[in-house]
C-alpha cells in the first residue's frame, strides 16, 4: 500500500498532513486497515447482525411512540457503492443508523455568561451557560451555514443550540468513536445548493450510503486511526521543529556572513547549502544575504587581490560630477538643491579600499517627463502592480491603450530604471531596454554608474532600510525626491561594479538551481500524494516511477 510504504516520505510537507490525515481516514472506512485483524479475527459477528438489531430497537422504540415511524428509503443500488467491501461488513444508509434532530435555540445575549456549561453551535463551543440539554458526550453535526457538516463531541453536560444536530444511535452496536470517524470522513453536504446558504437537513443526511464493520472491528479501527494520527502529528512535530531549527541556523548564518569574517563563513555555508537550502524561505534570505554582501564589498575580495590598480572610486565620482555639470550648461538636467555631506553616524559599515559613499543623487538623475498619453496610445504601460517586489521582475504588461490610461504619465527610455515611490518597504523596480510611458507614482531613473550595479543595490535590504526609515505616513508611504537622494549608496571602482554584478547574477543563478529542487522534491511529494488519492479512490493500483 503506498501510503504506508510512503509514510514518513508523505509528512515531510506540511501541505500533505491533513491529505494525509483525511486518507488515512478513508482508507481505515474502507476496512484497508484492518485487514489483518480480520484475518486474525475470523469469526467476528458481521455487521449484518448490528443492522438486525438496530433495526429492531427501533420498531420498538416505535412501538412505544418514542419514535416516529420513518419514510422508508429506497434499496442501496450498485452505482451508489464506490468499492469493494470486506465480507463481514454491510452497506447501509445513515438513516439505518443515526437518527438527527436540532437543538435547542440560545442567543449569546440569552446566555447566563457566568455558567460553566459550554455552549455548541455548528463550530463547536461558542460560549458558556448555566444548564445543559444533553447529559452525555453527544456527537453534533453543524447544521447551517460555513459549518454545516462539521462534526464535533460535547462534553458530558452540554447544551446544543438550533445551528447543530443532536446524533442519536445504538449504543450497543455502535462505537461512538467510530461513528465520530465515520461522520467525519463522509460529506455531509454533498448535494447542497452552492448558490444559496449551506444547509443539511434529515432529508439530506439520511439517504447517504456508508459502510458499516463489524462492533469489534469499529474499535479497532478507532485505534489503528487514533495511532496513525498521533504518528502523523509527532512527524508534523519534527518537521516543523527541523524547519525552525534550519531557519533560526541560517539566519543566523547569513547574518555572520554580514558581519564577520566572510569568505570563513561563506566556506562553511557551502559545504551544507544542500543541507540549509532546502526551504523556498531560506533560499529568499540567501538572495538578501548575496545582494547585502556584494554592496558591502565582500563577494570581491579576492577580485580586489587580483586587481589592485583598478581606479579608485572617488576619481570615477568626480568625473561623473563634471559630467553633470555639463548636461546642466546643456540643459539635459536640472540641476539638484545641494544635500547635506554624509556623516559618520549615517555610514551602516566600514567599505574597502577604493570604495566611497555618495547620496543617491550625486551618480543617479531622477528623470522625470510628465505627457499626456494621447500621443503614445500603443506605448507599454508599466505600473507598479506588474512588477515583482524585492526581485525587479517584470510581469505581462498592456498598451496605453489597453489600459485606458487618462492621466499624466512619465514617459521612460530604453536603459532606464523605473522605481516605485508609492509603498517603498515593497522595494518596487525594474529596468526597461524599451520606450513607454510609466505611472506618475514611479521614478524613471538614468544611473551615471554601471547600471546593473544600481539596481541591484536598489534591490539591497541597505537601500531598503534608508528608503523607509523616514517614512511616516500609514495610509500610503511614499518617498518622494528628496528622501530618495538623500539615500548613501556605496560605490565601488567601475571594473569592480562590473565583477560584482557577474558575481551577483552568478550567485543568483545557483538560488535558482536550488529553487529548482525545492519545486521538483514538492513535485515528487505531490505525486506520491495523488498516488495515494487514487489508491484511495479508484482500488488498488501499482505506483508508476516518479
Amino acid at each position: 500500500m503506498q501510503l504506508l510504504k510512503h509514510f514518513k516520505e508523505l509528512t515531510v510537507r506540511l501541505k500533505n498532513v491533513e491529505e494525509l490525515k483525511g486518507l488515512i481516514l478513508q482508507l481505515a472506512l474502507q476496512g484497508k486497515l484492518t485487514a489483518n485483524w480480520r484475518e486474525e479475527n475470523p469469526d467476528i459477528e458481521p455487521a449484518s447482525e448490528l443492522l438486525n438489531r438496530i433495526q429492531k430497537e427501533k420498531e420498538e422504540l416505535i412501538r412505544e411512540k418514542k419514535l416516529k415511524k420513518e419514510k422508508l428509503l429506497p434499496e442501496i443500488s450498485i452505482n451508489e457503492t464506490s468499492y469493494k467491501l470486506p465480507n463481514t461488513w454491510h452497506w447501509c444508509r445513515l438513516q439505518n443508523i443515526i437518527k438527527i434532530s436540532s437543538g435547542k435555540g440560545l442567543t449569546s445575549a440569552n446566555m447566563d455568561k457566568s455558567g460553566k456549561v459550554p455552549v455548541y453551535g455548528g463550530n463547536g463551543i461558542t460560549g458558556y451557560h448555566n444548564i445543559g440539554n444533553v447529559i452525555k458526550p453527544t456527537i453534533v453535526i453543524g447544521r447551517v451555514g460555513f459549518y454545516c457538516g462539521s462534526i464535533h463531541l460535547t462534553e458530558k453536560n452540554a447544551w446544543v443550540t438550533d445551528n447543530a444536530f443532536i446524533t442519536y444511535y445504538s449504543e450497543d452496536n455502535i462505537s461512538r468513536d467510530f461513528l465520530l470517524l465515520l461522520l467525519s470522513g463522509t460529506n455531509l453536504k454533498e448535494d447542497e445548493n452552492a448558490t444559496a446558504q449551506p444547509v443539511i437537513s434529515g432529508r439530506k443526511v439520511y439517504p447517504i450510503v456508508v459502510s458499516l464493520p463489524p462492533l469489534e472491528e469499529q474499535k479497532e479501527i478507532v485505534n489503528v486511526v487514533e495511532t496513525l494520527f498521533k504518528e502523523v502529528e509527532q512527524l508534523e512535530q519534527l518537521t516543523v521543529k527541523r524547519i525552525t531549527l534550519k531557519e533560526d541556523f541560517v539566519t543566523s548564518a547569513l547574518n555572520q556572513l554580514t558581519t564577520n569574517n566572510a569568505n570563513q563563513e561563506w566556506t562553511f555555508l557551502q559545504e551544507h547549502f544542500k543541507s540549509f537550502f532546502n526551504e523556498t524561505t531560506n533560499i529568499k534570505k540567501l538572495r538578501e544575504t548575496v545582494l547585502q554582501l556584494a554592496v558591502q564589498g565582500k563577494l570581491t575580495a579576492d577580485w580586489r587581490a587580483n586587481n589592485p590598480e583598478v581606479e579608485d572610486a572617488s576619481i570615477l565620482l568626480k568625473r561623473i560630477q563634471e559630467e553633470k555639470v555639463q548636461l546642466i550648461k546643456e540643459k539635459k538636467i536640472k540641476k539638484e538643491k545641494a544635500l547635506p555631506k554624509i556623516t559618520n553616524e549615517e555610514i551602516p559599515y566600514k567599505l574597502p579600499d577604493g570604495w566611497v559613499w555618495c547620496r543617491f543623487y550625486e551618480i543617479a538623475n531622477i528623470a522625470s517627463n510628465l505627457v499626456q498619453p494621447e500621443g503614445y496610445l500603443d506605448y507599454p504601460h508599466i505600473a507598479p502592480n506588474v512588477i515583482e517586489k524585492n526581485n525587479g521582475i517584470l510581469l505581462p504588461f498592456k498598451t496605453i491603450r489597453e489600459d485606458k490610461v487618462i492621466s499624466y504619465k512619465h514617459l521612460f527610455k530604453p536603459g532606464h530604471i523605473l522605481y516605485s515611490k508609492i509603498r517603498p518597504n515593497l522595494n518596487k523596480l525594474v529596468k526597461v531596454d524599451f520606450e513607454g510611458l510609466c505611472s506618475a507614482d514611479m521614478y524613471p531613473i538614468d544611473s551615471y554608474i554601471f547600471q546593473d550595479y544600481l539596481f541591484l543595490f536598489m534591490l539591497s535590504k541597505e537601500f531598503l532600510r534608508q528608503s523607509v526609515k523616514n517614512d511616516t505616513r500609514v495610509a500610503m508611504p511614499k518617498i518622494n525626491q528628496t528622501e530618495l537622494n538623500k539615500v548613501i549608496i556605496s560605490i565601488p571602482p567601475l571594473e569592480e561594479q562590473k565583477a560584482i554584478v557577474q558575481k551577483v547574477n552568478a550567485l543568483m543563478g545557483l538560488c535558482d538551481a536550488l529553487e529548482q529542487e525545492i519545486q521538483q522534491s514538492q513535485a515528487h511529494s505531490e505525486q506520491l500524494m495523488q498516488s495515494c488519492l487514487r489508491e484511495v479512490f479508484e482500488g488498488e493500483r501499482k505506483m508508476e516511477e516518479v
